[in-house]
């Protein structure tokens, strides 16, 4: 069976479930019903072991070659296929995996403002009972100590937002002309045009899909001393789970993720003192992104007049956190 025409490859956080989806929608295009098979992320079984719930998470990975294929072979005749897994612009082995797999393949890349995609990664797995640390700028001190000790990409929150740095390796594999980068903004400011300009790229009809799937986002309970129980309880649980049966584990730690969404109020936004202490993580790659983009990027650089984007209050959607699939 042929592989993927097209991937969305990153970035996490960015819209990417919402933008599956839509073009999900379109009679041209077939997207894989595992929306994020990580397929490229490995040349064999994932890892076993990682940082909170990343087992449960390398579980789901669909890794076999003959199970990655399958995921296409429903797709109607003449349809193009593709998949979205936005870790895959962060991996640099997985964009060579890529390019040796699927040279001529198009890859899609939603790029956003790198500290608020940082902290909507925080705020995910914070309200997963996952993220140990209740504050974003600490959270984010961590990243060095975690990745040293093998805590998977979904986690490394300034690192993913390094988008200057990942393109730039990536225009050494891919010409310009294979890969579409636009703004999260785009997508959430003006749906239908971004659509098209996505169903251009690929080459299908253009004003057969206008609206993007509104996606949930997790709710933010408060840093109570209950909160910090049933974290504890949770990643304890998760840990566990490793050991366990799939569904298993799953049972063991869904009525813990249930009640850490009790009565959780609205994700809160950044301050601009939180915000004021992140930016200079990525200063130095938004300039590097600039010139490898030619667009500017400087927004990046200054207080936020809003946040949010393709939003709701995801009671229960901590779970999706956990496995590490981004849903904004």
């Amino acid at each position: 069976m042929p592989l993927p025409n097209f991937l969305t490859i990153g970035a996490p956080k960015s819209g990417t479930t919402a933008l599956h989806s839509a073009l999900a929608r379109h009679p041209g295009l077939f997207m894989s019903p595992v929306k994020e098979p990580k397929f490229f992320l490995s040349d064999g079984p994932p890892p076993t072991r990682g940082g909170p719930g990343d087992a449960q998470t390398y579980r789901e990975h669909v890794w076999r070659r003959e199970d990655y294929e399958a995921l296409f072979s429903a797709a109607p005749p003449g349809t193009l296929t593709g998949e979205s897994t936005p870790f895959y612009l962060y991996d640099l082995a997985a964009q060579r995996r890529i390019r040796a797999a699927i040279p001529d393949a198009r890859l899609i890349v939603v790029l956003r403002d790198p500290v608020e995609r940082a902290h909507s990664n925080w705020t995910h797995l914070w309200s997963a009972g996952l993220e140990p640390i209740g504050d974003v700028v600490r959270a984010c001190a961590e990243e060095e100590r975690r990745i040293k000790a093998g805590w998977a990409p979904f986690w490394h929150y300034r690192g993913l937002g390094k988008y200057g740095e990942q393109l730039e390796h990536l225009f050494t594999l891919f010409p310009r002309e294979q890969v579409l980068v636009y703004r999260y903004r785009d997508l959430v400011d003006r749906p239908a045009d971004t659509l098209d300009r996505i169903f251009r790229f690929l080459g299908v009809e253009t004003g057969v899909v206008t609206e993007v799937p509104r996606e949930n986002v997790t709710a933010h309970p408060e840093p109570t001393r209950g909160h910090r129980m049933l974290s504890r309880a949770l990643r304890v649980a998760s840990s566990v789970g490793r050991f366990l049966p799939s569904r298993v584990s799953v049972a063991l730690t869904d009525p813990l993720e249930r009640r850490l969404q009790e009565r959780a109020r609205s994700r809160q936004p950044l301050t601009w003192d939180q915000r004021e202490k992140l930016i200079p993580y990525f200063t130095e790659d938004v300039a590097l992104l600039q010139k490898v983009t030619g667009e500017d990027f400087s927004d990046w650089l200054r207080p936020r007049e809003r946040s949010g984007g393709l939003v709701g209050t995801r009671p229960n959607g901590q779970r999706q956190a956990r496995n590490g699939r981004p849903q904004t």
